[in-house]
């Protein structure tokens, strides 16, 4: 792997380039001699501050969890200290102005203000009104499967752009109540803003879909209905967000709500091929689908690493120094592989939180575990069982040497996933 200008880090070794091919390839193996070698280690992103790496299960599980760590560079005490993620949007080519509607967002608040707005919105995503989306959920994707033969050139068909991208954010938009006509457009701009894409194109695409958001609020303020962004303006709030917090709301549970579900699908599919016999496990047991969803999310979830957090005071993690101010970047995929809080943690085992208390953090840790985890587990579980079900015989059309990944460092992701419906 290549590395960068030692001068940045007091550690004995160049800081790592999380830009570097390898990482981005294969997260999972890839950053296994970095977790071995050390504790922590010293981190380079283009255009954004050195800060400290950590890879291993129980530092992250602390750093996630452990007040003396915040989201929010500006909740640091003392001199203001530059936001990592703030930094790493400017670096893409985020235009000048949008800050606020990332410091805006519950992703990015923490303390008082992250409960505040987490309060707000918690209900929508609990288990039970979860739950209650299931039969929708079903219908969506059985309309989608429905049509999957109807896209097949010779019986081949890309399952992400005909089933796995489609599911999640028609669901996304309907609870937002997106109108139709609109949604193809929602759908591309949020793709891009997850997809690693760089200059004009990113800038446009988030500033679009916050004019877009500015537009549905306006809608919803004129015309309320029975949809979450109406909830959050009706008058009997007595905490009502600011018109910036709900877009910034809008555009994050559209990306994080969107995005994350794809990859989770076309992942689950690609490595449930890959692995027939847990395949053939999950079809003559179906009560193991919850387990195989959170197994799944593990061994090939799409979250490569966690949005950083800043110590607020001179603490340590895992025996080294973290001084107050400086950041910490927690690498999900390493910790997801980590032996010493998974027992053979690269071999795919879909009964293994049926059988133990080993807990992955694909969804996160903490405060800010993912809102939308219930969400993206009953969606990826309707998606699997209902696409296996329908197409028996589903088998990858080309060798998964050639399975063309996303150059994005952050999320773990399929371009494409061409499958054949039909074997022969």
């Amino acid at each position: 792997m290549t590395t960068q200008d030692p001068a940045a880090t007091e550690s004995d070794h160049e800081p790592l380039d999380l830009a570097d091919q390898e990482l981005v390839r294969d997260p999972f193996t890839a950053y296994a001699p970095v977790r071995e070698r050390e504790r922590m280690v010293r981190g380079r992103v283009q255009g954004v501050d050195p800060m400290w790496v950590a890879t291993r299960h129980d530092d992250i599980r602390t750093i996630m969890s452990d007040p003396a760590f915040t989201i929010d560079a500006a909740t640091v005490p003392g001199a203001p200290v530059a936001h990592r993620t703030e930094q790493t949007w400017q670096a893409r080519g985020m235009y000048a102005g949008y800050e606020n509607y990332l410091r805006a967002g519950i992703f990015d608040s923490d303390g008082t203000d992250h409960r505040r707005l987490r309060g707000l919105v918690t209900a929508a995503f609990s288990p039970g009104r979860v739950a209650a989306l299931r039969p929708r959920i079903e219908e969506i994707a059985a309309h989608l499967l429905d049509r999957l033969p109807d896209h097949a050139e010779d019986g081949v068909v890309d399952l992400i752009e005909h089933f796995a991208r489609p599911l999640p954010i028609t669901v996304i938009c309907e609870l937002i109540a997106v109108p139709e006509a609109d949604r193809d457009r929602w759908r591309r701009r949020s793709a891009t803003l997850a997809a690693g894409t760089c200059g004009e194109e990113l800038g446009g695409a988030l500033a679009g879909m916050v004019a877009d958001a500015h537009e549905l609020v306006d809608l919803h303020t004129a015309h309320p209905g029975d949809d979450l962004i109406s909830e959050l303006l009706a008058p009997h709030h007595d905490d009502r967000l600011s018109t910036d917090e709900l877009v910034a709301l809008i555009t994050n549970l559209v990306v994080a709500g969107h995005i994350t579900t794809v990859n989770l699908i076309a992942n689950s599919t690609e490595a449930l091929l890959a692995h027939p016999d847990q395949l053939a496990l999950l079809r003559e047991d179906p009560t193991l689908m919850p387990y195989a969803v959170d197994e799944l999310m593990r061994f090939c979830g799409p979250v490569v690493r966690a949005l950083p957090r800043y110590a607020t005071r001179d603490t340590t993690v895992g025996g080294t120094p973290v001084c107050a101010g400086e950041a910490v970047l927690p690498i999900v995929s390493a910790a997801n592989r980590d032996a010493a809080a998974f027992t053979e943690p690269d071999r795919l085992d879909l009964a293994r939180t049926r059988r133990s208390r080993e807990t992955h953090l694909g969804f996160g840790h903490g405060a800010h575990r993912c809102l939308g985890a219930h969400l993206a587990q009953e969606e990826t579980a309707v998606a699997l069982a209902a696409l296996f079900a329908r197409v028996p015989d589903l088998c990858l059309a080309i060798d998964p040497q050639d399975l063309n990944r996303g150059t994005n460092p952050v999320n773990w992701h399929l371009k494409e996933l061409p499958v054949r419906l039909h074997a022969g």
